[in-house]
């Protein structure tokens, strides 16, 4: 085995001596060499416990939240003992130094470290490196801490790991197998990277849809640190990546965050060097995409930074990789903590100017736009309102009557109408640069190479108007809503449909007995206008509940929805309350296909959003037992983003088309799609490329990559078409701002419903490859193709991407409960 690194740092004092005295190592803790096994979560716990009550006065231990499985989440607060003593004031210093307090901080010589390890669960080297980096900070490097407070968070996903630890445990053979196609290295589906309900808990930073995404970001804006260290790993070929990241980087990094982090890389290159290890900068990993552990930090001001070890979950204890190197847990552990402390060691020679330069950043009167004003649904307000304060970003509510600039709708320079609901968000506030990230019109895009997604803006994930404006926008302080009206007896009720809230309100009903209906049309009651899709909760489909009346209060005043009574079936344009266009919505049995074939991911955004927010029940069926699943037990079988080759044989699929024939629905997300795309008795058919091959293709090798970005579509906005009298569509206006993920392009169905389609290919945000771009043109993004009694629906750009594109969601809530409503009751 390699020798240790430790002969690479400072001989130990002796106060650091009789410190060591008091502290097991982590492998005297374990019981056995640490990376020789996978500690448990529990057992990093333990020992971060262990340590801090043995030196209480260096070490301090805070339970910041807990997981969907209950498993605690820590942090450790490292520092010498005066630091620890006056950790208050630290903080305080640190928040007064960015604005967010108010005061003049009274010291800024100490630099903030905040380590992070095992956002990905399979990636699990790095929590055992955060035992090590511990116990050799108290013990060897001590001298470090005089000028620094260093954060230890040992594992951000136990969930995760503990799948994976789990699993490896009982799997791998004794001694651990070396070979690539053991067993113990091929992890089976979903796999240990994502949280519990499959979220990459790494792309979450910025949209904080999962519980430990929300209780760490409240900890993280209490202490802003200066530095923040991501710790992953990579295929088990590849060695070791560190800063400085490569290009594209986002326009508001500044130069001293780009410089700052080139000395940390080089610090790191001193140890490697001498011990012969091979690593890799500037290259595959960008600071773009703000929703990563590097990404976010950094326009929080700090020098972000993701650390990539070879290994991953493939490499188990140990693994042959293709260059006939045994790569083993203790080789990974220890390239993860030698880049920590290099870390630590770089941020304490450098602990001032790390301050005066992190001051520096919250200094926003250059950014182009002073205001970003919002308007629309007050349900989609509210939601965004929830985004800002996850992250402590201030707003407003406006207080002139119009504003000007540019245009997001019409991608130009416009004036819009507001009034004092439309939500002003100013960048002259410490976490200005925060707020142009998110709300950009287009992100400013340096180099079409990118690891991620290249739009987000949130006024079109979010579905809202907005204008950016070079001018700072008069506003006021938000105003407090009025309280809801309460119901008196009535024939009936009638709620609006233009919100997940209202998605919620309804399955909140549906759960509570309550008979449901919709209307498919709009119509007039009471001198009120009722669009379709709109909810009507009557008192004769009601009869069975009990203080009916009392009952639906309560809900409604829960879900914050106002109701407006009608006193009568007869309305004033038709259709009447008992019309057939006024439909009874079914209470839909919802399956979703899992296992081998889905995406874990895909899946696990339309699990979390069935359970956690729209909060109505979701029958998994793994895709093994597809075969033997009695489907005539469900209205509506969603199948994820995957590839369904080996499932949907032809009995599966003559199975499948029986069941939709009898009534029964499929709803089919991205890659879903190809499994039906140009097959028999199905109008969906991949769009023919009109574009002639190049048969002579002399393009450099060198160069065929940057080419190849030419048919790329990397997460860029458009704009549709909405056929909005269409079932799926009910809620939304006659255009809708869609994300596509890729390039696939679908021809318009010819024997179905096209509710939207791309008519045109102007981009609004991102970056779209101009041979992608000449296929788009009339081309398919949602629809329904009826088949017998049932319907096939599809959705060629997925809504539910990692659960932020908040106003595409409606689509799917519209397709289980309103799409093809003569589903049978079960």
């Amino acid at each position: 085995m390699r020798k240790l690194f430790f002969i690479l740092f400072i001989a130990f004092t002796t106060s650091t001596f009789i410190t060591a005295q008091n502290i097991q190592t982590p492998s005297e803790f374990l019981g056995y060499e640490i990376g020789t096994q996978f500690s448990r979560h529990h057992q990093v716990v333990d020992y971060f416990k262990a340590v801090a009550e043995a030196v209480p006065n260096q070490v301090k231990l805070e339970q910041y939240g807990t997981t969907y499985e209950r498993r605690p989440l820590y942090l450790a607060y490292v520092s010498s003992e005066a630091n620890i003593r006056n950790l208050e004031t630290i903080r305080e210093n640190n928040l007064k130094n960015t604005g967010l307090l108010e005061g003049t901080p009274s010291s800024t010589d100490v630099a903030i470290v905040w380590l992070s390890y095992n956002v990905h669960g399979n990636e699990a080297s790095s929590t055992e490196a955060s035992m090590l980096t511990l116990y050799k900070l108290l013990t060897q490097r001590k001298d470090l801490l005089e000028n620094t407070v260093v954060i230890i968070d040992p594992c951000i996903n136990p969930d995760g790991r503990d799948r994976y630890v789990n699993w490896y445990n009982e799997t791998a053979s004794q001694p651990y197998d070396i070979d690539q196609q053991a067993s113990e290295h091929k992890e089976p589906w979903p796999g240990g990277r994502p949280n519990h309900y499959l979220f990459d808990l790494n792309r979450d930073w910025a949209w904080a849809t999962q519980v430990e995404t929300q209780q760490r970001l409240q900890v993280y804006n209490k202490w802003m640190p200066h530095i923040h260290v991501d710790f992953h790993e990579q295929g088990p070929n590849e060695p070791y990546y560190f800063a400085p990241a490569a290009e594209p980087f986002h326009e508001i990094i500044s130069d001293w965050q780009r410089n700052f982090q080139t000395q940390i890389g080089q610090n790191h290159a001193k140890y490697f060097d001498a011990e012969g290890w091979l690593f890799f900068t500037r290259e595959r990993f960008d600071l773009f995409y703000p929703s990563y552990g590097d990404t976010y930090p950094t326009y929080m001001g700090a020098i972000g930074m993701t650390y990539e070890q070879g290994g991953h979950g493939m490499a188990g204890l140990g693994i042959l990789n293709d260059e006939g190197e045994v790569l083993t847990l203790v080789d990974r552990l220890t390239h993860h903590t030698v880049t920590g402390l290099s870390t630590v060691e770089i941020a304490s020679k450098n602990a001032k100017q790390l301050n005066t330069e992190f001051a520096k950043f919250f200094d926003n009167s250059n950014l182009k736009y002073k205001s970003y004003v919002v308007k629309g649904n007050a349900d989609k307000l509210n939601s965004l309102k929830d985004l800002l304060n996850k992250h402590e970003i201030t707003f407003e509510n406006a207080s002139g009557s119009k504003v000007s600039g540019y245009n997001y709708a019409s991608g130009q320079q416009s004036s819009m109408n507001v009034n004092k609901d439309a939500v002003v968000v100013h960048t002259n506030q410490p976490k200005g640069k925060m707020v142009k990230v998110l709300f950009e019109p287009n992100a400013k895009l340096a180099d079409s190479l990118t690891y991620d997604i290249t739009a987000w803006s949130v006024p079109y994930a979010y579905g809202l108007d907005a204008i950016a404006s070079t001018s700072k926008v008069s506003s006021s302080e938000m105003f407090e809503p009025k309280a809801l009206k309460i119901l008196y007896e009535a024939y009936g009720y009638v709620s609006k449909w233009n919100s997940i809230d209202d998605a919620q309100f309804l399955a909140d009903l549906l759960k509570h007995d309550f008979k449901v209906r919709f209307t498919e049309k709009p119509f007039s009651s009471n001198n009120s206008n009722f669009e379709s899709g709109s909810l009507i909760i009557t008192r004769g489909d009601n009869k069975h509940i009990e203080d009916f009346v009392g009952m639906l209060n309560t809900i409604a005043q829960k879900h914050k929805r106002s109701l407006t009574q009608i006193n009568s079936g007869f309305s004033q344009t038709t259709p009447d309350i008992g019309s057939p266009d006024i439909k009874l919505i079914n209470k839909q049995k919802v399956a979703i296909l899992s296992g081998e074939g889905t995406s874990s991911l895909s899946y696990g955004a339309i699990w979390h959003f069935f359970e956690q927010q729209l909060h109505y029940p979701l029958t998994s069926i793994n895709t093994d037992d597809f075969s033997r699943t009695n489907l005539s037990k469900y209205n509506v079988l969603i199948m994820p983003n995957g590839y369904y080759g080996s499932v949907l044989n032809d009995d599966n699929m003559k199975k499948l088309k029986d069941w939709v024939r009898a009534g029964g629905k499929v709803i089919a997300i991205d890659g879903a799609l190809r499994s039906f795309a140009g097959k028999e008795g199905f109008s969906l058919k991949y769009k023919e490329s009109e574009k002639t091959p190049d048969k002579n293709n002399l393009i450099p090798y060198a160069e065929r990559e940057r080419e190849y970005t030419n048919n790329l579509i990397t997460g860029a906005i458009f704009k549709t078409k909405v056929d909005n009298t269409h079932p799926m569509a009910f809620g939304y206006d006659d255009n809708y701002f869609t994300l596509k993920l890729g390039s696939s392009a679908y021809s318009l169905l010819d024997g179905g419903y096209n509710v939207a389609h791309l008519d045109n290919t102007k981009v609004y945000s991102g970056f779209a490859g101009k041979d992608a771009l000449s296929e788009l043109n009339n081309t398919l993004v949602f629809g329904e193709e009826r088949m017998g009694s049932g319907s096939f629906i599809y959705f060629v750009d997925n809504t539910m991407f990692r659960s932020f594109w908040e106003n595409g969601k409606l689509f799917l809530v519209n397709s289980v409960f309103f799409v093809n409503n003569n589903a049978y009751e079960l």
